[in-house]
């Protein structure tokens, strides 16, 4: 008869096992952070009620929920994937948190994916609180998810890659206010609220280029109108991903 043996067997999880994990601590942590709940799914949904009701500026179209819905899903991509991402990477940066984390068994490059995994969880309650509110003020979508949906995938690269371009190689303080005040340039000027036929002729080509911009109009055309997949948006959307996720794997400091 054999003996059975009773004694330990180190060894790090399985790969997935530890990204799932590290995914989920990411998730419960953005969810206990007030600031982080604020930006992820208080403003946006007051914005969208607010704006939906109260006339206070002119977006050319009878039915505001309809231009402002998806507008505001873009700023929710932006707020979990840009600003809040760079906040918390920022901070993690200043206090080691992610030098040792990095050390650890389930190494930077999975430590990464679990950042990119909690991002896209939130993203999705976002969408889901965000779409339900739109629907109880009236909004009525069109055309296809699966195209939206591509668009939320490359806006979500985009501004990741911006985030942690800003948390990898600003002071925390620093990627803290300069967050926090593109978020608010590119609420006002990425047509989010408000078209971006309200800004003089000579600035529009330039704010069209900003991820904001093209994610929203993206968006717009696909859920509002009922157009197929917008190939400037994705154009737009993929290259500030492909720039922006470059220049991270080159710069980005762990320390």
């Amino acid at each position: 008869m054999t003996a059975l043996d009773f004694s330990p067997a180190p060894g790090a999880a399985p790969f997935p096992r530890m990204v799932l994990a590290q995914a989920g601590a990411e998730v419960r942590a953005m969810l206990r952070n007030g600031e982080q709940l604020l930006l992820t799914l208080i403003i946006p949904v007051l914005l969208l009620t607010g704006f939906s009701l109260a006339p206070l500026i002119d977006v050319g179209t009878e039915r505001r929920v309809d231009f402002l819905a998806p507008g505001v899903l873009a700023l929710a991509v932006m707020s979990t994937a840009f600003t809040g991402q760079a906040i918390a990477t920022g901070f993690e940066r200043r206090y080691g948190v992610l030098k040792r984390l990095g050390a650890t068994p389930l190494s930077r490059s999975g430590l990464m994916l679990a950042k990119t995994a909690a991002v896209v969880a939130v993203e999705v309650v976002q969408a889901v609180v965000i779409v339900a509110v739109g629907l109880a003020l009236g909004w009525r979508p069109h055309g296809s998810f699966l195209s939206a949906a591509l668009l939320v995938v490359l806006g979500t690269a985009a501004f990741s890659g911006l985030g942690l371009l800003m948390a990898g190689t600003l002071r925390a303080e620093a990627t803290l206010a300069a967050a926090n005040l593109v978020y608010l340039v590119l609420l006002g000027a990425g047509g989010v609220m408000f078209p971006l036929t309200k800004f003089p002729a000579g600035v529009r080509p330039v704010l069209e280029a900003l991820p904001i911009s093209a994610l929203t109009g993206g968006l717009r055309a696909v859920l509002a109108q009922g157009a197929a997949l917008p190939l400037v948006p994705v154009a737009v959307l993929a290259a500030w991903a492909v720039v922006s996720l470059g220049l991270v794997s080159r710069t980005f400091r762990w320390e």
